[in-house]
């Protein structure tokens, strides 16, 4: 089955953009994934086909009105179910629908793997100061954000997001077990990499590296990536020892 995304955004020329290169371009020539863009501006009713307004109790910027969201949002559920709309406050077509906003839930590798194990996902993207919260509330949108910081709008995070996920898809990466020994897969950040020369401006690869022995490089890796993640991200250092010591 082709796993779906389909995005609501005021720039449906930003796509594919890096995903039509490299794994993901691939895996979309191939049909693993597939990419349905919806402009938000085509769902406008004045004749400046305005999508966004003032906010209520004043204020900077503006603010993305409800009612052309609404109807972008129900173009988007009729395009997957054309005999009858998908009701409001449920996913579209078996898919979540995911809001970009910085104001949301950190984005996460563990989100990644949950949404590669479903059909796809529906991807608004925000712009100016922000989305009308009853169109969000309407459609029991889940607000997430790439990370602390402000994008011009949603569709880089978009982009991120579905790199994330596109590559964990079956058939996208070569070695199947290559994801699991990724940054964040087990809690940790990953360990580093060597590879030839095994003498470089005379800096060596660790002799463990060159044993042979399995056992011991499993090790090193493991203790090399416990001190990467102690001094580089103490937050998941402190998630993870909470989780090992949950499971003892």
């Amino acid at each position: 089955m082709t796993w779906r995304a389909s995005i609501l955004t005021l720039f449906p020329e930003m796509f594919p953009g890096p995903l039509g290169h490299s794994l993901a371009g691939r895996a979309l020539e191939n049909g693993i994934w597939s990419l349905d863009l919806i402009q938000i501006r085509d769902f406008a009713t004045d004749r400046h086909h305005s999508v966004d307004d003032t906010p209520f109790g004043g204020g900077a910027g503006m603010v993305m009105r409800p009612d052309v969201i609404d109807a972008a949002m129900e173009q988007a559920a009729m395009e997957q179910a054309p005999m009858e709309q998908a009701p409001m406050e449920q996913a579209v077509d078996g898919r979540p629908i995911w809001c970009l906003t910085p104001r949301g839930r950190r984005f996460t590798q563990e989100d990644a793997v949950k949404l590669a194990a479903g059909p796809g996902v529906v991807l608004l993207c925000g712009r100016y100061e922000g989305i009308d919260q009853r169109v969000i509330d309407v459609w029991a949108m889940d607000e997430v954000s790439v990370g602390d910081f402000v994008l011009s709008g949603g569709e880089p995070g978009a982009l991120v997001l579905l790199d994330a996920v596109i590559r964990l898809l079956p058939g996208v990466m070569g070695a199947a077990d290559s994801a699991t020994e990724e940054s964040f897969s087990n809690g940790l950040l990953e360990y580093p990499h060597f590879t030839r020369p095994a003498e470089w401006r005379g800096r060596r690869v660790p002799d463990v590296l060159l044993s042979g022995h399995h056992g011991a490089v499993a090790a090193w890796r493991r203790e090399a990536a416990e001190q990467i993640t102690k001094s580089r991200r103490p937050d998941l250092w402190a998630a993870h020892e909470t989780t090992k010591g949950r499971l003892k």
